[in-house]
């Protein structure tokens, strides 16, 4: 893992309750804490499951919006992991994404018979908990919120986007300067796909 503040932030949005039905994918390239780059597609879910109003409402991503959009091996491969490898070694941050978004990259991978990324990750949410103790909610919206961030909330590009600046803005008020640094005080650490374990937030 770098020695530097820098990390992907990545985010899923699912059709479902399915983990399997992930419907867009967003990732943003931090350096040094600033973001340089990103991306963004919308995916074709594993089973056109219908996509119920429950979810439709909060990302207002609908089945006429993805039933032409490429499958997530072709999303995956074509522009997910050429993303990631253009700075080999950062590892993947996401919000709740020891209970969400890795799920979501797992149960895809199994899915469609794909081996698991050879990737690190850790979950912004336990460093906000960690970090941010007297907040009521550690929620992405309310943190956003919180620390006056302007976003649209559910967009799989735009809460990426979102997670990264609280990694930064965690970092600062840690005083540190790389990624093992606030893992360490905030006595967490970065895990594999390999790794079934799951933080106790």
């Amino acid at each position: 893992m770098t020695e530097k503040l820098d990390y992907i932030a990545i985010d899923f949005e699912t059709a479902n309750h399915y983990m399997n039905s992930a419907c867009s994918v967003g990732l943003v390239r931090f350096i040094d804490g600033q973001e340089v780059d990103s991306c963004y597609s919308l995916i074709h879910p594993a089973k056109m499951y219908f996509i119920p109003e429950w979810t439709e409402t909060i990302h207002h991503i609908t089945y006429k919006d993805v039933y032409n959009k490429p499958y997530f091996p072709e999303v995956w491969d074509t522009m997910v992991m050429p993303f990631i490898n253009k700075t080999l070694g950062l590892p993947l941050v996401a919000h709740n994404g020891n209970m969400f978004d890795m799920p979501v990259i797992k149960s895809c991978c199994k899915y469609f018979g794909m081996p698991l990324p050879q990737l690190e990750y850790f979950d912004s949410l336990i460093v906000a908990r960690k970090t941010w103790p007297k907040i009521k909610s550690h929620k992405l919206t309310d943190l956003g919120a919180h620390f006056n961030i302007e976003y649209l909330a559910h967009d799989a590009l735009e809460d990426s986007r979102t997670c990264g600046k609280l990694i930064k803005i965690a970092a600062d008020e840690w005083g540190v300067n790389s990624v093992p640094e606030l893992l360490q005080a905030c006595k967490t650490s970065a895990r594999s796909f390999d790794q079934p374990k799951v933080d106790f937030l």
